[in-house]
């Protein structure tokens, strides 16, 4: 099975403007999610994908490889989805979040290893939710599985909602999940998802994949117990920093 790794990114962000080449103890964000990713053994090849030309002739520099692709995308999502069209001979596509410097080998071979399972389409990853304030907090993305380990749903709030149950009773009754934003999908899957039309489903959650599942593509979730902190505003940059010294 080949398996293609590919890194979004883009320097235009709302919160963080030019994040990926932020100095981060030395290394810029992207060199350092490309370093942890590389050591990945699964991967047949590793792809920064990006829209701006500063970043594709800094990973470049620093010894990856990097491709252009359209400032149109609204997704990385869209944008593995152009770059697979370079790799027609590749299986499967695992997006790797351009934000997270941390990112741990174990976590991409765990959600590799659902493929192993030839009717797994997409993966993704699942993490017991340990307290309160998880729970409630509208950043961190609940998911609720089923016997199978699909995904049922996806949200912003807790689910399944306690509605008779005092806040400090919900997690005795329930183990309740909280998604870890990487994907992997086989090529002919993605393909079909750039391809969808937005629903009014996922813009109610702001959650691409409830479009995927809206029309009918199952999400498996890989539990893993392995967590690593992303960057989304300045205000993250410390607590990386603080990991890294």
């Amino acid at each position: 099975m080949k398996i293609l790794g590919v890194i979004p990114s883009r320097f235009g962000s709302s919160r963080f403007p030019g994040k990926p080449l932020i100095d981060l103890a030395g290394k810029s964000m992207i060199q350092r999610v490309y370093e942890g990713a590389v050591k990945c053994n699964a991967f047949t090849k590793l792809v920064v994908a990006t829209d701006d030309e500063r970043i594709y002739t800094h990973v470049q520099e620093f010894g990856g490889e990097a491709i252009m692709t359209s400032s149109e995308h609204q997704s990385g999502t869209e944008r593995c989805g152009e770059v697979i069209t370079q790799f027609p001979d590749f299986d499967v596509v695992v997006n790797i979040q351009g934000d997270e410097p941390l990112v741990e080998v174990e976590q991409l071979n765990q959600l590799i290893s659902a493929f192993e399972n030839p009717n797994t389409q997409i993966a993704t990853l699942g993490i017991a939710i340990q307290n309160q304030q998880e729970l409630f907090n509208p950043n961190r993305i609940k998911v609720v599985v089923n016997a199978f380990g699909q995904a049922i749903y996806f949200s912003r709030n807790p689910i399944p909602f306690g509605a008779q149950m005092l806040q400090e009773f919900w997690m005795k009754n329930y183990p309740y999940l909280r998604h870890i934003g990487l994907y992997a999908y086989r090529k002919e899957t993605l393909s079909a998802l750039v391809g969808l039309a937005p629903t009014a489903l996922e813009k109610q959650e702001s959650l691409e994949q409830l479009r995927w599942m809206f029309y009918g593509f199952p999400i498996h979730v890989v539990m893993t117990e392995i967590e690593t902190p992303n960057i989304d505003s300045p205000e993250d940059v410390a607590q990386i920093l603080d990991l890294l010294t």
